[in-house]
Protein backbone atom coordinates (compact mmCIF):
# COMPACT_ATOMS: atom_id res chain seq x y z
CA UNK A 1 0.00 0.00 0.00
CA UNK A 2 1.57 3.28 -0.99
CA UNK A 3 2.07 6.30 1.90
CA UNK A 4 -0.46 8.88 1.29
CA UNK A 5 -0.89 12.81 3.03
CA UNK A 6 -2.74 11.97 5.72
CA UNK A 7 -6.30 14.40 6.35
CA UNK A 8 -6.76 17.01 9.01
CA UNK A 9 -8.15 14.47 11.34
CA UNK A 10 -5.76 11.82 10.93
CA UNK A 11 -3.30 13.24 14.00
CA UNK A 12 -1.33 9.73 14.36
CA UNK A 13 0.83 8.22 12.10
CA UNK A 14 1.59 4.25 11.93
CA UNK A 15 4.49 4.32 14.87
CA UNK A 16 1.58 6.32 17.56
CA UNK A 17 -0.57 3.07 16.96
CA UNK A 18 -1.21 1.01 20.12
CA UNK A 19 0.25 -2.31 19.16
CA UNK A 20 -2.90 -4.70 18.59
CA UNK A 21 -1.46 -7.32 21.59
CA UNK A 22 -1.73 -4.97 24.18
CA UNK A 23 -4.91 -3.07 22.67
CA UNK A 24 -6.47 -6.45 23.20
CA UNK A 25 -4.54 -7.42 26.55
CA UNK A 26 -4.92 -4.25 28.23
CA UNK A 27 -6.61 -5.10 31.37
CA UNK A 28 -3.96 -7.32 32.56
CA UNK A 29 -1.06 -4.58 31.84
CA UNK A 30 -3.68 -2.11 33.92
CA UNK A 31 -3.65 -4.70 36.97
CA UNK A 32 -0.07 -4.89 36.96
CA UNK A 33 0.54 -1.10 37.07
CA UNK A 34 -1.61 -1.51 39.89
CA UNK A 35 -3.69 1.33 38.02
CA UNK A 36 -6.99 2.48 39.85
CA UNK A 37 -9.69 3.76 37.62
CA UNK A 38 -13.24 4.05 36.67
CA UNK A 39 -15.07 0.25 37.76
CA UNK A 40 -18.53 -0.57 37.42
CA UNK A 41 -21.14 0.04 40.75
CA UNK A 42 -20.51 -3.56 41.61
CA UNK A 43 -17.56 -2.22 43.82
CA UNK A 44 -17.05 0.11 46.47
CA UNK A 45 -13.78 1.20 45.35
CA UNK A 46 -12.11 2.99 42.88
CA UNK A 47 -10.24 0.70 41.18
CA UNK A 48 -11.47 -0.52 37.97
CA UNK A 49 -9.37 -3.68 37.71
CA UNK A 50 -10.48 -4.40 41.44
CA UNK A 51 -12.27 -8.12 40.16
CA UNK A 52 -9.19 -9.08 37.97
CA UNK A 53 -7.73 -10.58 40.73
CA UNK A 54 -10.25 -13.61 41.41
CA UNK A 55 -9.91 -14.38 37.44
CA UNK A 56 -7.36 -16.43 35.50
CA UNK A 57 -5.34 -15.35 32.57
CA UNK A 58 -5.87 -18.65 30.93
CA UNK A 59 -5.94 -18.56 27.15
CA UNK A 60 -8.91 -19.30 24.67
CA UNK A 61 -9.17 -20.33 21.53
CA UNK A 62 -9.52 -17.31 19.05
CA UNK A 63 -12.49 -16.24 17.42
CA UNK A 64 -12.05 -16.94 13.57
CA UNK A 65 -11.82 -13.33 12.10
CA UNK A 66 -11.40 -12.26 8.15
CA UNK A 67 -9.27 -10.25 6.51
CA UNK A 68 -11.43 -7.03 4.65
CA UNK A 69 -10.83 -5.57 1.59
CA UNK A 70 -10.71 -1.52 2.12
CA UNK A 71 -10.32 1.51 -0.42
CA UNK A 72 -9.56 4.94 -0.16
CA UNK A 73 -12.75 7.35 0.51
CA UNK A 74 -12.86 10.17 -1.90
CA UNK A 75 -13.79 12.12 1.10
CA UNK A 76 -10.38 12.06 2.34
CA UNK A 77 -6.16 11.60 1.21
CA UNK A 78 -5.37 8.88 3.14
CA UNK A 79 -5.73 5.37 4.73
CA UNK A 80 -3.53 3.76 7.55
CA UNK A 81 -0.93 2.33 6.22
CA UNK A 82 1.24 0.96 9.26
CA UNK A 83 2.42 -2.54 9.98
CA UNK A 84 0.11 -4.46 12.28
CA UNK A 85 0.60 -6.55 15.31
CA UNK A 86 0.40 -10.37 14.18
CA UNK A 87 -2.62 -12.15 15.26
CA UNK A 88 -1.40 -14.95 16.76
CA UNK A 89 -0.14 -12.47 19.96
CA UNK A 90 -3.44 -11.01 20.37
CA UNK A 91 -4.94 -11.54 24.01
CA UNK A 92 -8.40 -10.02 24.74
CA UNK A 93 -9.43 -8.06 27.75
CA UNK A 94 -12.38 -5.99 27.78
CA UNK A 95 -15.22 -4.11 29.43
CA UNK A 96 -18.74 -5.67 27.06
CA UNK A 97 -20.67 -6.83 30.75
CA UNK A 98 -23.12 -8.55 27.55
CA UNK A 99 -19.96 -11.02 28.42
CA UNK A 100 -19.86 -10.80 31.92
CA UNK A 101 -17.97 -8.38 34.23
CA UNK A 102 -15.03 -9.83 34.88
CA UNK A 103 -12.05 -8.30 32.33
CA UNK A 104 -11.23 -11.85 31.03
CA UNK A 105 -14.98 -13.22 30.55
CA UNK A 106 -15.88 -11.14 26.79
CA UNK A 107 -13.05 -13.26 25.35
CA UNK A 108 -13.95 -16.46 27.43
CA UNK A 109 -17.92 -16.55 26.78
CA UNK A 110 -18.42 -14.73 23.16
CA UNK A 111 -15.94 -17.08 21.02
CA UNK A 112 -19.33 -18.98 20.31
CA UNK A 113 -20.90 -15.49 19.69
CA UNK A 114 -22.58 -15.79 16.26
CA UNK A 115 -22.76 -12.30 13.71
CA UNK A 116 -23.81 -14.01 10.71
CA UNK A 117 -27.09 -13.86 10.15
CA UNK A 118 -27.19 -10.24 11.54
CA UNK A 119 -29.73 -7.64 11.11
CA UNK A 120 -29.67 -3.53 11.64
CA UNK A 121 -32.13 -1.63 11.45
CA UNK A 122 -32.22 2.14 11.00
CA UNK A 123 -36.13 3.53 11.09
CA UNK A 124 -37.67 6.41 13.33
CA UNK A 125 -37.80 9.88 12.07
CA UNK A 126 -36.57 8.77 8.54
CA UNK A 127 -38.12 8.63 5.18
CA UNK A 128 -36.77 5.19 3.87
CA UNK A 129 -36.09 2.64 7.12
CA UNK A 130 -33.85 0.36 6.22
CA UNK A 131 -32.54 -3.24 7.26
CA UNK A 132 -29.14 -4.68 6.71
CA UNK A 133 -28.07 -7.87 6.85
CA UNK A 134 -24.58 -9.09 7.69
CA UNK A 135 -22.94 -8.79 4.03
CA UNK A 136 -24.77 -5.01 3.43
CA UNK A 137 -23.03 -3.60 6.25
CA UNK A 138 -19.46 -4.07 4.77
CA UNK A 139 -21.40 -2.62 1.91
CA UNK A 140 -23.03 0.96 2.32
CA UNK A 141 -19.58 2.79 1.29
CA UNK A 142 -16.10 1.75 0.97
CA UNK A 143 -14.69 0.84 3.94
CA UNK A 144 -11.52 2.96 5.18
CA UNK A 145 -8.93 2.06 7.79
CA UNK A 146 -8.64 5.41 10.24
CA UNK A 147 -6.38 5.64 13.36
CA UNK A 148 -8.14 7.20 16.05
CA UNK A 149 -7.00 8.27 19.80
CA UNK A 150 -9.28 6.04 21.66
CA UNK A 151 -9.72 7.61 26.18
CA UNK A 152 -11.48 5.55 28.64
CA UNK A 153 -13.20 7.07 31.47
CA UNK A 154 -10.63 5.03 33.01
CA UNK A 155 -8.20 7.36 32.41
CA UNK A 156 -6.28 5.36 29.59
CA UNK A 157 -5.83 5.73 26.51
CA UNK A 158 -4.91 4.28 23.18
CA UNK A 159 -3.97 4.83 19.23
CA UNK A 160 -6.24 2.50 17.36
CA UNK A 161 -6.57 1.27 13.58
CA UNK A 162 -10.13 0.89 12.98
CA UNK A 163 -11.76 -0.18 10.14
CA UNK A 164 -15.48 0.97 8.75
CA UNK A 165 -17.41 3.95 7.37
CA UNK A 166 -18.96 7.56 8.56
CA UNK A 167 -21.76 7.22 10.33
CA UNK A 168 -23.80 9.67 8.09
CA UNK A 169 -23.21 7.26 5.21
CA UNK A 170 -25.35 5.38 6.88
CA UNK A 171 -28.22 7.51 7.94
CA UNK A 172 -28.08 9.48 4.66
CA UNK A 173 -29.02 5.91 3.56
CA UNK A 174 -32.61 6.21 5.85
CA UNK A 175 -33.04 9.48 4.54
CA UNK A 176 -33.73 11.56 8.33
CA UNK A 177 -36.84 14.02 7.98
CA UNK A 178 -36.51 17.39 9.50
CA UNK A 179 -37.66 15.94 12.95
CA UNK A 180 -34.66 13.77 13.29
CA UNK A 181 -32.97 15.68 16.24
CA UNK A 182 -30.68 12.56 17.19
CA UNK A 183 -29.84 9.18 17.06
CA UNK A 184 -30.47 6.37 19.30
CA UNK A 185 -28.70 3.05 19.19
CA UNK A 186 -29.25 -0.45 20.66
CA UNK A 187 -27.08 -3.50 21.26
CA UNK A 188 -27.99 -7.04 20.23
CA UNK A 189 -30.47 -8.36 23.03
CA UNK A 190 -29.81 -11.90 23.56
CA UNK A 191 -29.51 -13.88 26.70
CA UNK A 192 -28.91 -17.25 25.08
CA UNK A 193 -25.58 -15.80 23.75
CA UNK A 194 -24.95 -13.30 25.90
CA UNK A 195 -24.93 -14.67 29.64
CA UNK A 196 -24.52 -10.54 31.03
CA UNK A 197 -28.21 -10.44 29.86
CA UNK A 198 -29.05 -13.72 31.59
CA UNK A 199 -28.31 -12.55 34.87
CA UNK A 200 -28.48 -8.93 36.52
CA UNK A 201 -25.33 -10.10 38.57
CA UNK A 202 -23.10 -11.42 36.34
CA UNK A 203 -24.10 -8.23 33.44
CA UNK A 204 -23.53 -5.82 35.96
CA UNK A 205 -26.92 -5.07 37.21
CA UNK A 206 -27.65 -3.20 33.85
CA UNK A 207 -31.42 -3.28 32.41
CA UNK A 208 -30.56 -4.58 28.90
CA UNK A 209 -30.34 -4.04 25.84
CA UNK A 210 -27.24 -0.99 26.40
CA UNK A 211 -28.52 1.75 24.72
CA UNK A 212 -26.62 5.06 23.71
CA UNK A 213 -27.06 8.23 21.81
CA UNK A 214 -25.72 11.23 19.80
CA UNK A 215 -27.20 14.56 18.80
CA UNK A 216 -27.95 14.47 15.17
CA UNK A 217 -25.32 16.79 14.53
CA UNK A 218 -22.73 14.70 16.32
CA UNK A 219 -23.80 12.05 14.32
CA UNK A 220 -23.43 13.47 10.92
CA UNK A 221 -20.06 14.73 11.96
CA UNK A 222 -17.26 13.26 9.34
CA UNK A 223 -15.16 11.89 12.64
CA UNK A 224 -18.01 10.05 13.84
CA UNK A 225 -17.49 5.77 12.69
CA UNK A 226 -18.91 2.98 13.17
CA UNK A 227 -16.12 0.92 12.26
CA UNK A 228 -17.01 -3.40 11.35
CA UNK A 229 -13.19 -4.21 11.46
CA UNK A 230 -9.70 -3.74 13.57
CA UNK A 231 -6.28 -3.66 12.36
CA UNK A 232 -7.48 -5.47 9.53
CA UNK A 233 -9.79 -7.77 9.92
CA UNK A 234 -13.37 -8.08 11.29
CA UNK A 235 -14.00 -7.26 14.23
CA UNK A 236 -13.97 -10.14 17.16
CA UNK A 237 -16.62 -9.94 19.57
CA UNK A 238 -15.46 -9.25 22.12
CA UNK A 239 -14.67 -5.97 20.37
CA UNK A 240 -18.33 -5.47 19.05
CA UNK A 241 -18.35 -7.30 16.10
CA UNK A 242 -20.10 -7.11 13.64
CA UNK A 243 -20.28 -3.35 13.80
CA UNK A 244 -19.60 -0.78 16.71
CA UNK A 245 -19.76 3.10 17.05
CA UNK A 246 -16.56 4.99 17.56
CA UNK A 247 -17.04 8.32 18.51
CA UNK A 248 -13.24 9.70 19.15
CA UNK A 249 -13.87 12.77 21.18
CA UNK A 250 -15.57 11.06 23.76
CA UNK A 251 -15.05 8.55 26.39
CA UNK A 252 -15.21 4.96 25.17
CA UNK A 253 -18.34 4.04 26.88
CA UNK A 254 -20.00 6.15 24.13
CA UNK A 255 -19.44 3.72 21.43
CA UNK A 256 -21.47 1.01 21.40
CA UNK A 257 -20.94 -2.27 20.38
CA UNK A 258 -23.23 -4.94 18.83
CA UNK A 259 -25.69 -2.13 16.79
CA UNK A 260 -28.70 -3.89 15.83
CA UNK A 261 -30.80 -0.45 15.58
CA UNK A 262 -30.44 2.71 14.66
CA UNK A 263 -33.33 5.16 15.74
CA UNK A 264 -33.63 8.89 14.80
CA UNK A 265 -35.79 10.61 17.32
CA UNK A 266 -37.15 13.82 18.55
CA UNK A 267 -36.35 13.84 21.90
CA UNK A 268 -33.01 13.02 23.47
CA UNK A 269 -32.52 9.49 24.36
CA UNK A 270 -31.92 7.36 27.34
CA UNK A 271 -28.13 5.89 27.62
CA UNK A 272 -27.28 3.17 29.56
CA UNK A 273 -24.72 4.38 31.61
CA UNK A 274 -26.37 7.65 32.25
CA UNK A 275 -29.25 5.82 33.80
CA UNK A 276 -26.77 3.65 36.03
CA UNK A 277 -25.71 6.44 37.90
CA UNK A 278 -26.05 10.24 36.01
CA UNK A 279 -23.64 11.78 38.43
CA UNK A 280 -20.70 9.81 36.99
CA UNK A 281 -21.68 9.47 33.33
CA UNK A 282 -23.27 12.20 31.18
CA UNK A 283 -25.32 12.25 28.07
CA UNK A 284 -22.33 14.00 26.42
CA UNK A 285 -19.79 12.15 27.52
CA UNK A 286 -17.13 14.70 25.78
CA UNK A 287 -13.82 14.21 26.87
CA UNK A 288 -12.83 17.29 29.17
CA UNK A 289 -9.65 17.45 31.25
CA UNK A 290 -11.15 19.85 33.46
CA UNK A 291 -14.22 17.74 34.46
CA UNK A 292 -13.13 15.15 36.75
CA UNK A 293 -14.84 11.75 37.63
CA UNK A 294 -16.69 11.89 41.02
CA UNK A 295 -13.71 9.35 42.13
CA UNK A 296 -11.03 10.48 39.85
CA UNK A 297 -9.28 12.74 38.07
CA UNK A 298 -9.70 13.07 34.46
CA UNK A 299 -6.66 15.41 33.75
CA UNK A 300 -4.19 13.07 32.85
CA UNK A 301 -4.11 9.49 31.20
CA UNK A 302 -2.07 6.74 31.09
CA UNK A 303 -1.20 6.19 27.06
CA UNK A 304 -1.22 1.96 27.08
CA UNK A 305 1.96 0.70 25.55
CA UNK A 306 4.42 4.16 26.16
CA UNK A 307 7.50 4.12 27.80
CA UNK A 308 7.32 0.08 28.14
CA UNK A 309 4.57 -2.25 29.89
CA UNK A 310 5.15 -1.51 33.46
CA UNK A 311 6.01 2.67 32.43
CA UNK A 312 4.14 5.00 34.95
CA UNK A 313 4.48 7.66 32.42
CA UNK A 314 0.89 9.76 32.16
CA UNK A 315 0.19 12.32 29.38
CA UNK A 316 -1.96 15.47 29.80
CA UNK A 317 -5.60 14.81 28.57
CA UNK A 318 -6.51 17.00 26.16
CA UNK A 319 -9.94 18.70 25.47
CA UNK A 320 -12.25 16.47 22.99
CA UNK A 321 -9.16 13.74 23.15
CA UNK A 322 -7.07 15.88 21.07
CA UNK A 323 -9.84 17.04 18.41
CA UNK A 324 -10.75 20.06 19.30
CA UNK A 325 -10.64 21.86 16.41
CA UNK A 326 -12.62 19.67 14.34
CA UNK A 327 -15.67 19.21 17.42
CA UNK A 328 -15.39 22.39 19.45
CA UNK A 329 -17.60 24.41 17.55
CA UNK A 330 -20.63 21.59 17.74
CA UNK A 331 -21.33 22.66 21.75
CA UNK A 332 -20.43 26.61 21.35
CA UNK A 333 -22.55 28.31 24.06
CA UNK A 334 -22.94 25.26 26.29
CA UNK A 335 -22.05 24.74 30.01
CA UNK A 336 -19.14 21.60 29.50
CA UNK A 337 -19.40 21.36 33.04
CA UNK A 338 -23.25 20.88 33.37
CA UNK A 339 -23.52 18.82 30.16
CA UNK A 340 -20.21 16.62 31.25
Amino acid sequence: MNNKIAPSWNKFTDKDVTPEQVFLDRRRILKQLGFVGAGSLLSSTANAGALDFLFGEKEQAAFARSALQHTKNTQYDALYTGTLTPEDKVISHNNFYEFGTAKTDPKRNAQEFKVNPWELVIDGEVDNPIKLDYDQLFKIAPLEERIYNFRCVEAWSMVIPWLGITLADLIKAAKPNSRAKYVAFETLYDPKQMPGQASRFMGGGIDYPYVEGLRIDEAMHPLTFVAVGLYGKTLPPQNGAPIRLVVPWKYGFKSIKSITRIRLVEKQPPTTWNILASNEYGFYANVNPEVDHPRWSQASERRIGEGGILSAKRIPTQMFNGYADEVASLYKGMDLRRNY
